[in-house]
């Protein structure tokens, strides 16, 4: 079992000048000293919250005089009076990076070498400063459910130039750590570590007391990789207060999901949660990393687990939420976004509702004479019928279970006694078991329960996402058939904390959050449409009804099991593999060269245009004239919806640029090619464009009136030398942080974005970019302001030295507020984002 410790803040000693020096103090080895910030002797240190302690205790040791300065930790010293009014620089010791977003930061890092050296500085400049880990594992596929080693060959096969970029820049590049295909997830590798990520599940690392790990983009990982710190606003922290006993029958996955209802009702955007009370005694450190796996879906920052005893007294400065750990059952999330929650017991009844109720969030309006069509096919020989509800994916995935053992092996002890009751998953059902590292399938196969995931069919395929991020294997073509021929609304359960709508697989319109047992009840069922009490999970060749009652293992069962065998030496079998990597990684060659030779027929890797024309002086700042409106666009606008994920279909921009479909691939896997990732923005399926009043990747080119695909139009617009903007309701850019939601935007032309409201973190995305966020007054929107999209977009600079934190800018009618919250943003926004920020200061 892994058990948090008190971290203590090591720092190398600092120089005489050093603002703070006098709060150093050497630990008994008399060599390794640290900052103590309790001899600041300042009152206002004993009231501050954990979470903003470590913030305090950062801002201490990186006291530069620049980029933090001694106002900066005064500032976070009264954050009693300064929460939600200030901004604080973060530098982080160590940058993560999933290889997703981590290959279009190498390449603009590659390509920011060659702008330097067009200009005569020496490109070997260019490093990160901070140290960065970039895990290889987001590119794996499921081509075989049933076998590892053939997806593991066929992943190094389709990605061999990225893979050799990869290499390339491990060895260029000071200060990058590059950790090769299959060893594990990005979480599951680097729980030990302090860090900024890409990757959503990043917030992990903050359920171990004194550690601060935040989920930010890959925009601004690249931008403290080059040694800037992440501004954070001075956040608000919540006293989340645990009481009660935990449910024999509740898993850890059921805790987290309601906690996650719990405080997104409570509405803590933005802010730090520490949790406290009774209750956090009863749960593990697993338990604690799964939750505050869970930041981002209740827009959470940081969530932290206190180690030492809480003082209530504090939590007196704090808006205090309580939570009875007894009134959490188990449940389930669907059918379309994490924080719809249904109870299991509820399911059979909720789905039915899903099927009658008009489309949205929850609804799928299936009238009531087609409710209950059911579709034959064949697969393998043999007969089988699709209905509504009928489930076609089940994945146990890394993402959310990965890092805790109870909910794994709670299910691998389902499946044990769901064979030894006989009986079996329907075969057409695309089961897989995709663990978060080597660790997790060493504890399975120790158990003794992985031969029973796998004889119902939960094969380990492969160590990295898979399912979470699109890249399921295609479904049978007779499931597939039977789907469109009845209009089905087929199911996918899955054991992750992603799942919009047709992420999964483009014909599976439902998609449940589920813990791993359950994932598995619902795969031997064949059906979301069970009431798992009155229902049998099925019938033996005996004729025996089987429950899910009679196969759960109890909760001391599961415990006796993980106490047996998640050990220590799994842990270091685990860094072992990290740093040995596999021989199909190490044999894989790479250029040695200080910059990178672009192979220019490449479609996976390009250098990007985003140092074109770079000058060594900062542009004068420029009003938009005359634009046109790219999108007209509605209300939650997720980051599934703006960025490029899971597979390229066929009739899309990016299908047509690559004209041969089996080198199609993913856009996960082409992120390091620009002319990919801009086709492919903007290009879901899903995207609900009012200039077209149906879901597509389409749009309206004005002048012509002509409807073309969103990339078409804007390269039309661009060759037209006419600029562009977006308009949108409220919270556009929610969902997981990705690079390319303002990357591509910016590369199609859009200077600027007008909504209603922004997610906190897509709006500092736009802005690293030099994309305008524009917010419409309280109280107006396009439709409020009669705005049909079709007009023409006029955005003056109101001052001649450019905009202003906060000012507000005057368009052709109506007034918005333009979202430059500090003077760092203004001068971000000025340069044009950070790329050509941190060039500039090279130059």
């Amino acid at each position: 079992m892994i058990k948090p410790v008190k971290r203590v803040q090591y720092v190398s000693l600092p120089s005489a000048e050093h603002p703070y020096s006098h709060l150093i103090e050497t630990l008994k080895d008399d060599t390794t000293k640290f900052f103590n910030p309790q001899k600041l002797n300042d009152p206002r240190y004993d009231k501050l919250p954990l979470s903003i302690r470590v913030l305090l205790e950062a801002a201490i040791r990186n006291c530069d005089g620049f980029h933090t300065k001694e106002a900066d930790v005064e500032n976070i010293l009264d954050w009693q009076q300064q929460q939600d009014k200030t901004e604080v620089p973060f530098s982080p010791a160590r940058v993560l990076l999933q290889d997703f977003t981590g290959i279009p930061a190498m390449v603009d890092l590659a390509a920011m070498r060659d702008a330097v050296a067009k200009h005569g500085v020496d490109p070997g400049l260019v490093n990160p400063k901070c140290p960065t880990d970039l895990i290889v594992d987001h590119s794996l596929q499921i081509d075989y459910s049933k076998w590892s080693v053939k997806n593991q060959e066929l992943e190094l096969g389709r990605n061999k130039e990225r893979l050799e970029f990869f290499k390339w820049c491990s060895k260029a590049f000071k200060n990058v750590n590059v950790v090769p295909p299959d060893v594990g997830a990005v979480h599951q590798v680097n729980l030990e570590y302090l860090v900024v990520g890409t990757d959503s599940h990043t917030t992990m690392i903050t359920a171990w007391a004194s550690w601060a790990g935040v989920s930010v983009g890959g925009i601004e990982s690249e931008a403290v990789m080059l040694g800037q710190p992440v501004s954070l606003t001075l956040p608000r922290v919540v006293g989340c207060k645990l009481v009660g006993s935990i449910n024999p029958l509740t898993t850890s996955i059921d805790i987290v999901l309601g906690i996650t209802k719990h405080l997104r009702q409570a509405g803590i955007a933005g802010k730090f949660v520490e949790f406290f009370g009774a209750g956090v005694s009863q749960l593990s450190a697993p338990d604690r990393t799964t939750i505050a796996n869970m930041c981002p879906e209740y827009n959470a920052t940081v969530s932290f687990f206190p180690v030492d005893q809480y003082s209530e007294v504090k939590c007196q400065t704090l808006q205090v939420i309580e939570l009875n750990l007894n009134s959490i059952v188990p449940h389930v999330s669907g059918p379309k976004r994490p924080q719809d929650r249904v109870a299991v017991s509820r399911m059979k009844e909720d789905f039915q509702s899903c099927l009658d109720e008009k489309v949205g969030f929850k609804g799928f309006h299936i009238s009531k004479e087609k409710q209950d069509t059911c579709v034959p096919f064949l697969h393998c020989g043999q007969e089988y019928q699709l209905a509504h509800g009928s489930l076609v994916i089940a994945a146990v995935i890394s993402c959310t279970n990965n890092c805790n053992p109870s909910v794994m092996l709670t299910a691998g002890l389902l499946a044990k006694k769901a064979v030894e009751a006989g009986l079996v998953v329907k075969p057409y059902i695309r089961t897989s078991l995709a663990p978060g590292s080597g660790m997790v399938t060493h504890y399975l196969n120790t158990s003794g329960v992985l031969p029973y995931f796998s004889q119902l069919g939960f094969e380990v395929i492969g160590y990295g996402c898979a399912t979470c991020v699109g890249n399921t294997a295609p479904l049978p073509d007779a499931v597939v058939d039977a789907i469109k021929q009845g209009d089905l609304v087929a199911c996918g359960v899955l054991s992750g904390n992603r799942q919009f709508e047709g992420r999964l697989c483009n014909c599976v319109r439902a998609n449940y959050l589920a813990s791993p047992p359950l994932v598995v009840a619902y795969a031997l069922a064949g059906t979301v449409g069970i009431d798992f009490e009155k229902e049998p999970l099925g019938v033996t060749s005996e004729g025996k009804e089987v429950y899910l009652r009679d196969i759960w293992p109890s909760r001391e069962e599961v415990q006796q099991t993980e106490e047996d065998t998640v050990i220590s030496s799994i842990f270091k079998d685990l860094r072992g593999r990290m740093e040995k990597g596999n021989s199909l990684w190490n044999n894989i060659e790479y250029p040695d060269s200080v910059v990178f030779p672009w192979n220019h027929r490449s479609t996976y890797i390009r250098p990007p245009s985003f140092f074109s024309k770079l000058s060594k002086e900062v542009p004068p700042p420029q009003s938009i004239e005359n634009a046109h409106v790219l999108l007209f666009l509605g209300n939650k606008v997720t980051t599934d919806h703006i960025s490029p994920a899971g597979s390229i279909a066929r009739a899309s921009a990016a299908a047509k640029y690559l004209l041969t479909p089996r080198e199609f691939n993913s856009y996960g896997a082409r992120r390091g090619n620009d002319a990919v990732m801009t086709r492919g923005t903007f290009a879901s399926i899903k995207l609900q464009n009012r200039f077209i009043g149906k879901p597509g990747p389409k749009t309206l080119h004005i002048p012509s009136g002509q409807t073309l695909d969103v990339f078409e139009a804007a390269d039309r617009y661009q060759r037209d030398g006419v600029p562009l903007i977006i308009l949108a309701g409220k919270d556009y850019g929610s969902g997981n942080s990705r690079d390319w939601v303002a990357k591509g935007p910016y590369l199609l032309g859009v200077r600027a974005v007008i909504a209603e409201s922004f997610e906190k973190l897509h709006k500092k995305q736009l802005v690293g970019m030099g994309i305008m966020p524009l917010q419409f007054l309280p109280g107006d929107s396009a439709d409020s302001l009669g705005l049909s999209g079709k007009e023409r977009f006029t955005v003056a600079m109101a001052q001649p030295g450019g905009p202003s934190p906060g000012q507000r800018l005057t368009g052709k009618s109506f007034c918005v507020t333009a979202l430059l919250d500090t003077e760092m943003d203004v001068t971000l926004f000025r340069h044009g984002g950070h790329l050509r920020y941190v060039a500039r200061t090279l130059l």
